[in-house]
């Protein structure tokens, strides 16, 4: 039974897109059956095309006729398509029927891909959602008990154990640990949280228990936000599409107006007779129909898209194509975007009568015992030393971490820790150690011995993308007016990250809702915005941005969702290729609607004049459909 259900799922997801499939493939057997004389399968194949394709546009422009009072261009393709196939059996031209049945492949082709979009809304918010626990371990009477999170009130005590996700906000009321707070803030380092502290759902707990009481409803947490303002930026119609529409449906009713002034006047006006005005009308129909404007539009982004797949460039749609060329601003998350994300040895600074070797060897002897990500980082970089063991070993959290290796003591730790054990820091190193910190590093002191002396310092940070500034600067070339960083860390690190990479603007300590609102502004002044990210954070700018742009190695799921752009190989610079792709795909459409267009109204005059038939007519329409189709492909180059 498993299989037959997972087809039928499959199906009910994926209908719009196998139904342009099997009218494609009903439209190919008909022809070839046309072509070869079969006129009997010839005329059961091309009506199950019609039909196949041809449903869900007629059943939307039939309820926006009858429930809107409205023309759309779905209903005028559909009366288009069946004129052309009237005429085709009128006249015994039988091509006209595969022309009429080309219009419908067409909106089966565009429906199936406004059905992706719409799955793609859906599988962001599945992925959100399941951030958070479904269950809460809640304090009733001194027992622990297990309840839905819907049923947690303000004021309910819950336990949250190591390595678990904390499953609403609330605020710590005994226990000591360190957050991963990445996902909600961007923050590069996990945050060391004790009584008093505030805690957001989803983020990840660390090594201690806490017992945290919860301070507002599980439907207001900060991940609940997030969920709503990403479904609020998704279903927000940019004004370009507001256009669009407005544009088809009068273009719609212009065309079917015009189409029955010309079935009806011409007999009392120029005396023509009825044969030859409905012939004139319905040819109307079919030189009339947008199929070159359409080809205009089409081939070029997708063309576009297959260019920038083999560049590692993931386009979701071909709308983003031609939005990424209008791109006045960038908004660049810092943590995993700019940087690496993954905390490394920046630097090592040894004591006189020491070696960086030294230094590195001796904290990472106490440090392979710690589950901490500094500490990870130091035994990282000690990789291919000889350490030797540890015993004895303590930690204190927040301060550092003591041990003894090879009979002599070692202290690992911030300044204020270390200094229990030793007389005094060296002061040349105090210098180094300020310098480095306002640079946005974390400093480690290590001292070692019996009686302990400071034998160096160690900066541990989220090292920039090599690439980044090269990024920067080409994006400034290509005329970008504004360039930002957009981080949930410090004001020093942030700066710091900034100035490396050529960023003169940075909004730091940035919740997801103030992220999004910073890009809101941006919109205000610039219209278009592209916002790069790879964290759930993120995850709302994503969705606001004109363009959202996610890191496809080190993005999160619901980033790579939201996101309407990704780098396949998280290169940065694939942003100016990509804006250049947007950019000439602008261009090849503009050329292509003038073509389309002046196709079009010359087949219109000549239709009115009498000075075509109708072969000449679909001559003249498709012509110019291959026309601007071939032209688009030159994106593929």
């Amino acid at each position: 039974m498993l299989y037959p259900q997972r087809f039928s799922q499959f199906t009910r997801e994926h209908t719009d897109t196998l139904a342009a499939l099997l009218c494609g493939l009903l439209l190919f057997l008909g022809w070839f059956a046309l072509h070869l004389g079969w006129l009997g399968l010839a005329f059961l194949l091309l009506p199950a095309a019609y039909v196949i394709g041809g449903y869900e546009s007629a059943r939307e422009g039939l309820t926006t006729l009858f429930k809107e009072k409205e023309l759309d261009v779905d209903l005028l393709m559909i009366v288009a398509a069946i004129g052309a196939a009237s005429l085709g059996l009128w006249r015994r031209e039988y091509h006209l029927i595969i022309d009429g049945a080309i219009l419908i492949l067409i909106f089966a082709i565009s429906g199936a891909l406004e059905g992706y979009a719409m799955q793609r809304t859906e599988r962001s918010i599945r992925s959100l959602m399941s951030l958070t626990p479904d269950t809460a371990r809640v304090l009733l009477q001194g027992r622990e008990e297990e309840i839905p999170i819907s049923q947690l009130k303000v004021g309910d005590e819950i336990v949250v154990k190591p390595g678990e996700l904390i499953p609403t906000d609330g605020i710590i009321l005994c226990g000591y640990s360190t957050l991963n707070q990445a996902a909600i803030t961007g923050e590069s380092l996990p945050v060391e949280k004790t009584v008093g502290a505030e805690v957001f759902a989803g983020t990840l707990n660390g090594y201690g228990a806490l017992q945290i009481k919860v301070h507002k409803p599980a439907q207001s947490s900060l991940i609940q936000r997030v969920i709503r303002l990403v479904e609020q930026a998704q279903t927000e119609a940019p004004p370009s599409q507001e256009f669009t529409l407005r544009f088809e449906k009068g273009y719609a009713k212009v065309i079917v107006v015009a189409g029955i002034l010309l079935a009806t006047l011409p007999p009392f006006l120029w005396g023509w007779d009825w044969e030859t005005t409905i012939y004139r009308a319905l040819t109307f129909l079919v030189v009339a129909s947008p199929c070159a404007l359409m080809a205009a539009i089409m081939p070029t982004l997708l063309s576009g898209i297959a260019n920038g797949a083999r560049q590692g460039i993931l386009f979701k749609n071909g709308a983003q194509l031609e939005k990424i060329g209008k791109v006045r601003a960038i908004a660049f998350d810092k943590t995993g975007t700019l940087t690496t994300g993954q905390l490394q040895v920046s630097q090592v600074i040894a004591a006189s009568e020491y070696t960086q070797a030294d230094v590195l060897k001796a904290a990472a002897s106490v440090e392979s015992y710690s589950e901490h990500p500094i500490g990870k980082a130091i035994v990282q970089a000690a990789d291919d030393l000889d350490l030797v063991g540890a015993i004895q070993v303590q930690a204190i959290p927040g301060q550092g971490i003591v041990g003894i290796a090879q009979e002599q003591q070692i202290i690992v730790g911030n300044g204020v820790f270390v200094q229990r054990y030793v007389t005094n820091l060296p002061e040349e190193l105090q210098k180094v150690a300020q310098s480095l910190e306002q640079e946005g590093k974390t400093v480690v002191w290590v001292a070692q011995g019996n009686i302990a002396e400071v034998i160096g310092v160690i900066a541990i940070a989220d090292e920039v993308r090599s690439q980044a500034s090269a990024t920067i600067t080409q994006l400034k070339k290509l005329g970008i007016e504004q360039i930002v960083m957009l981080t949930g860390d410090n004001e020093e690190t942030a700066h710091s990250v900034a100035k490396a990479v050529g960023i003169d603007r940075v909004y730091a300590q940035l919740l997801p809702e103030d992220k999004l609102d910073v890009i809101r502004r941006l919109q205000q002044k610039y219209q278009t915005v592209a916002m790069v990210g790879d964290g759930i954070n993120d995850a709302p700018a994503l969705a606001q941005a004109s363009v959202g742009i996610a890191m496809g190695i080190s993005g999160s799921d619901v980033a790579l969702e939201t996101a309407d752009i990704v780098l396949m190989a998280d290169k940065l610079e694939k942003i100016a290729v990509a804006i250049h792709l947007g950019r000439r795909s602008q261009s090849i459409v503009k050329q292509n609607i003038v073509v389309a267009l002046g196709f079009i109204m010359l087949l219109l005059v000549g239709n009115f004049l009498g000075s075509i038939n109708l072969p000449i007519g679909v001559i003249g329409h498709e012509g110019s459909t291959v026309l601007v189709t071939l032209s688009g492909l030159r994106l593929l180059k």
